[in-house]
């Protein structure tokens, strides 16, 4: 029995994407979508925010986390289903928006 998938809603901004993409439909929509790809021996690109922050336009760099920080960010990335590199991106993403908006 296949499920049938909604559409990927039109989303206002970042957050209410990112907040789509972490919720149980969203979740469910990627593993559907994973599973179908898997089965068809090909593999599926990620949301167009992730592609963003994945672009060849980004720099490098070394930043030393605590331990206890590193394992949060993981847990919560694993729980999204996404990488715990592209969760630190979003989460810097997010607070340099917030800042510069106090500013």
């Amino acid at each position: 029995m296949n499920k049938k998938l909604a559409a990927i809603p039109k989303f206002r901004s970042e957050s209410t994407e990112a907040d789509w993409w972490a919720s149980p439909a969203g979740r469910a929509f990627v593993k559907q979508k994973s599973a179908d790809a898997r089965s068809q021996g090909s593999k599926i690109g990620g949301s167009r925010l992730v592609a963003r922050l994945n672009k060849k336009s980004s720099v490098q760099i070394a930043i030393r986390l605590p331990e206890t920080d590193l394992a949060q960010a993981r847990k919560i990335a694993e729980r999204k289903g996404i990488g715990y590199q592209t969760l630190l991106k979003m989460l810097v993403r997010e607070g340099l928006v917030r800042e510069s908006r106090r500013a």
